[in-house]
């Protein structure tokens, strides 16, 4: 496994949408490994590809140690309540902004494996969740931000 260059706020491709993955294939599958190994030396709860330079739709989110969701092609189907929470970014590091996002969400996307399945979590996971679902469609925070902190 690699850890890969977090691309910083202001980088072009950040504000990108990213195409879906046609096919799981072996790279698509050293790309999430190397996206968990990234996103845990840098002390992130998520990342997503295009913060690494790839305009692919895959997320991981990993908010309780040990326990990693791998998203691809992830599509937000059910969300509820409101949460106001201060949200930071691998990709603006040392900066935090107060977020308004649902308190329940409901996401479909596919495992490694090609495997369709849903999540739910509340809190934390919602908002990571939504967060890096956002990253997949060239949306950052800072466009959902309620407050600077």
């Amino acid at each position: 496994m690699a850890r890969l260059k977090i691309l910083k706020f202001g980088e072009p491709t950040l504000r990108k949408t990213a195409r879906p993955v046609e096919e799981i294939t072996p790279r698509i599958k050293m790309l999430i490994d190397d996206m968990i190994e990234t996103m845990r030396h840098a002390g992130g709860c998520g990342l997503a590809a295009p913060q690494v330079g790839v305009l692919r739709r895959i997320a991981v989110i990993e908010v309780e140690e040990g326990t990693v969701y791998e998203l691809i092609n992830p599509k937000i189907i059910m969300y509820s309540g409101e949460q106001h929470e201060q949200e930071g970014c691998l990709s603006n590091p040392g900066e935090y902004g107060y977020t308004k996002r649902p308190m329940h969400v409901t996401v479909r996307a596919m495992n490694r494996d090609g495997e369709t399945y849903e999540l739910t979590g509340e809190g934390l996971l919602a908002r990571a969740i939504c967060h890096e679902c956002d990253h997949l469609d060239g949306k950052l925070y800072i466009d959902v931000e309620t407050d600077r902190a």
